[in-house]
């Protein structure tokens, strides 16, 4: 950015012309036009601009990279934004990435994260529901993706429709959320059933979990598809990742918004 244009924006910021939020708008993306925003590392091109205009920093999708590109990569994200997170990794990279950085990296092994770095504050709320304990991991994936986004999360496990007291019980308090993720395989019911319940967005995962018929949970996608409650969206099957990447969006803009709305009352 030339100083000519910073002036010109910080005049109009000053007269009143020009909202100090649109000002610093403009300032960032006039700023992300004066570096490439990437670094190239031989194997990878790191998107390092992704966070000033997405909101929040690439993540590694661990399936299908080696060790060393793993741990290559994570580097270069926490020098770059002080904290990373890779999902879907493998025990050999696990391994690598704790001989990288020691005590510093938090293995989830269930839900096969690793993450690097200072979380950011919690803010809002998400609520993370899953069907059955076998979709315990696809629940985690959300869980540690929107907490590594900054939202404050609570877990609602095993809470199926085959014992429909037990989401009942829980409602009360994941009516409160601003997002709600709902993992479930099988035949996929529960995000309709919540999406009944709640005035709330409801990111549905439909997981592999089932038998047969379930086809992998094509079976829970096809249902989640078809729900007739509204409101209800649906990620691929198994993308605990998705799931909560776009809920932590939603509850982000909502945080914004209440601060905006306190700020000016």
């Amino acid at each position: 950015m030339d100083e000519a244009t910073l002036i010109r924006l910080l005049e109009a910021v000053g007269n009143g012309s020009l909202d100090p939020r649109q000002g610093a708008d403009a300032v960032r993306n006039l700023a992300g036009t004066a570096h490439s925003g990437q670094v190239d590392l031989g194997h990878s091109i790191l998107d390092t601009d992704r966070e000033r205009r997405c909101g929040h920093p690439e993540i590694v999708f661990g399936a299908g990279k080696t060790p060393e590109e793993i741990v290559d990569v994570m580097r270069a994200l926490h020098a770059e934004h002080g904290r990373a997170l890779a999902t879907r990794i493998e025990p050999a990279a696990e391994a690598a990435l704790r001989a990288a950085f020691g005590d510093d990296v938090k293995i989830d092994d269930r839900a096969r994260t690793a993450s690097v770095g200072d979380p950011v504050e919690a803010t809002g709320f998400v609520a993370v529901i899953s069907a059955g304990t076998s979709d315990g991991r696809v629940a985690r994936e959300a869980t540690i993706t929107a907490r590594f986004l900054g939202a404050r999360v609570e877990e609602f496990a095993d809470v199926g429709v085959a014992g429909i007291h037990r989401v009942l019980h829980a409602a009360p308090r994941f009516r409160e959320a601003n997002a709600i993720v709902v993992a479930a395989g099988m035949e996929g019911a529960l995000p309709s059933v919540v999406g009944g319940l709640v005035d709330r967005p409801v990111i549905a995962v439909p997981t592999s979990v089932g038998y047969g018929a379930s086809f992998g949970g094509l079976s829970a996608l096809l249902g989640m598809l078809n729900s007739c409650a509204s409101g209800v969206t649906v990620v691929n099957i198994d993308n605990g990742f998705g799931a909560g990447f776009a809920a932590a969006q939603i509850n982000r803009r909502i945080v914004h918004a209440q601060a905006a709305a306190r700020s000016t009352s």
